[in-house]
């Protein structure tokens, strides 16, 4: 009897903890991790200033950790993460056009939609982000994924967003 008490609470708890992220992930082709690498912005769409570089150093040290060893990151003169002037999709397209220009294969790229720690007693972290690698060969999107994710009250913002980014990247098929 104590043994069927467990299991149902175990049940109980791992379905809890499953509602605390959702992610939406594309599979798409093996990709070469030997290939020319690069990253783009990952536009801020919060309020939080520098959420989407912050959200790069993360994705960037994840990819290196996952075997993308020809990894280089876009020049700080195209990033122009402010608040008050919302030009990503051209700050997106000259970071593309560099991207070509240095003989990439692969552009990573996306955009931060919640960054932040809730409001209330709790103040729980919360993160959204959405993620894509572009072949740059043909300029389609080879890869895609989307998660949220939600931590708890005492855990860090940059943890939970390191976690749901992981969690993101591991669908990345990479040979």
């Amino acid at each position: 009897m104590k043994r069927f008490i467990a299991l149902i609470c175990m049940s109980l708890i791992v379905s809890w903890l499953a509602g605390c992220a959702t992610l939406d992930q594309s599979s798409g082709p093996v990709l070469d991790r030997q290939a020319k690498w690069v990253l783009l912005p990952i536009v801020n769409h919060t309020d939080v200033p520098q959420a989407g570089l912050r959200a790069e150093a993360i994705t960037e040290n994840l990819l290196r950790s996952r075997g993308v060893t020809d990894l280089a990151r876009y020049p700080a003169t195209l990033n122009a993460d402010t608040l008050f002037d919302p030009a990503e999709r051209k700050v997106v397209d000259d970071a593309m056009k560099w991207a070509r220009a240095q003989g990439a294969r692969y552009a990573v790229t996306g955009a931060v939609d919640e960054w932040r720690y809730k409001v209330g007693i709790d103040g729980e972290p919360a993160v959204g982000i959405a993620l894509q690698i572009i072949d740059l060969n043909d300029n389609s999107v080879a890869w895609s994924a989307v998660g949220g994710k939600s931590g708890w009250s005492r855990e860090a913002l940059s943890a939970v967003a390191q976690k749901l980014i992981k969690e993101l990247l591991a669908s990345a098929k990479l040979q």
